[in-house]
This record gives C-alpha cells, structure tokens and sequence, in this order.
C-alpha cells in the first residue's frame, strides 16, 4: 500500500512538471482520449482557463484536431494510449504531409506489469509503427526526465513542424489492474 502512495506522490511531481512544460510552450488546445496515465494531465488543463480541453471520440480525430488547432493559429497537444497509435496511421500522413506539426503524448500499455493480454501488441508495436509513420519518437522513462524530454519534444514539433510522439513508459505511469 505504501509503495503505491509513494508512485502516486512521484507521479504527481513529474506530471504537474509536465503539464507546466505545455503552458510554458503555449499549448491552448488539448484533445485527448480518456485514460488515466493522463488523469492529471486532463484535471489541469480543465482547470486552467487558458487551455481547452476536449475528449475526442478517436485518436484519429484528435489527430484532426491538432492539425486544425494549428490551422487556427494556436499549439495543441494530442493524449492518448499507445493502443490508439494503430487507428492514427493513415491520418499521420497529413501532419506529414503538409509540414502540421503534432505533440502528442502517449501513455504506454502492454509493457511492465501489463495484465491484459489486448493491450500487447500495438503496445510493443506503437514505436516502430510511429516511426514507420514519419513521427519522431521520444521515450519517457524516468520521472526527473519528464520536463525536459517534453519541452525537446515541443520544441521538434512546434519549431520543425514535423509530427513528434513522448512514449510514456508503462512502468513510469504504473501498472493497471482490473482492481484500480
């Protein structure tokens, strides 16, 4: 019970760093797919006046929506599980395409501690098909990394225009269990 708390506090600390790197690259928009590796991330944006946050129904549509977010003149971040990465590979092909960059964040399954047996493959998958896709891909493995490795990563979509994936490590957000 203890070492759950003391995940929980840790996660707390990377995750409000993270959310704090979006702001200070301006994010406005945040779609995302409900998931709750990104439950923080999710309460922060709703809560902060400056940023939209929205569900999307697909990680294909939030795809679109970065896209017209930039259209519009503002950044956005895309928040989703690795096992949505397989439902975006033909509409990466726009973001590479025309040169619209894309942030997305991506929290992991079928790693460390996976217990489902469906979350295995596009969760051992979701690098390479990124990079098949022409994503550039950053891995997030270590809490005190979490700032920096998102403001890289901002900066490569936002200043490169060019599509950019922080695969957030199973073991970092921890495992789920049919009981949490």
């Amino acid at each position: 019970m203890q070492a759950r708390q003391d995940e929980a506090a840790e996660s707390g600390a990377w995750q409000g760093a993270l959310f704090q790197c979006l702001k200070d690259a301006d994010v406005r928009q945040v779609p995302y797919v409900p998931d709750a590796g990104h439950s923080q991330v999710i309460r922060s944006a709703h809560l902060d006046p400056a940023i939209r946050a929205y569900p999307v129904t697909t990680e294909e549509e939030g795809v679109a929506a970065v896209c017209g977010a930039w259209l519009g003149g503002e950044r956005s971040v895309l928040l989703m599980q690795s096992s949505g990465v397989g439902n975006c590979v033909n509409m990466l092909a726009l973001n590479r395409s025309c040169r619209l960059p894309l942030l997305t964040l991506v929290t992991m399954r079928g790693e460390w501690g996976e217990f489902n047996p469906w979350q295995l493959p596009m969760g051992q998958a979701a690098n390479d098909v990124l990079k098949l896709a022409g994503v550039i891909v950053q891995r997030l493995d270590q809490a005190e990394l979490a700032a920096e490795t998102v403001q890289a990563a901002g900066r490569i979509a936002f200043e490169g225009q060019v599509p950019t994936a922080v695969l957030i490590a199973q073991r970092l957000i921890g495992a789920k269990s049919f009981d949490r």
